[in-house]
């Protein structure tokens, strides 16, 4: 199954009153189970060279909440997939440690294909960092400590 597809079923499953959805397709069978407000796919039958390619891009665990923490939590302001820097290659906009005006970007966050730069909304030093690159994102999200 397409990693796209498998994506949008997960945020379709995400956004409605769904509790489970099951496909089977020639590929493979995906069963997508929500459970306390957390999606949680489960490919099945997959071929292998299929399956170690998705496993990146499934999110398995719940959204990271900020740990308790002293600081300004600078929150994801959509779904999409953050990235710490502007292509694969490049040195990410922050790291702990770096120290931000309000206004620069902090990550990228795509959603429907459209790159947007997240920046900060405090002047400060960033202590943490709370998500992976690639790392799918929820609307409210904690990614950043500024303190």
């Amino acid at each position: 199954m397409d990693l796209r597809k498998l994506k949008t079923l997960i945020d379709l499953v995400s956004d409605s009153n769904v509790t489970e959805l099951e496909i089977t397709e020639a590929e493979g069978k995906v069963r997508i189970v929500k459970s306390m407000g957390v999606v949680t796919p489960m490919v099945m039958q997959q071929p292998a060279a299929v399956a170690m390619s998705a496993a990146p891009a499934i999110p398995t665990a719940p959204p990271a909440e900020a740990p308790p923490a002293l600081g300004h939590t600078v929150k994801s302001p959509m779904v999409g997939t953050f990235y710490r820097s502007s292509s694969p290659g490049a040195a990410p906009f922050v790291q702990i440690g770096s120290v931000v005006k309000e206004g620069d970007t902090l990550c990228i966050i795509e959603a429907m294909k459209i790159l947007n730069e997240i920046e900060s909304d405090k002047t400060g030093t960033v202590t943490q960092i709370l998500c992976e690159n690639g790392q799918a994102v929820e609307y409210g999200q904690a990614l950043f400590i500024v303190e």
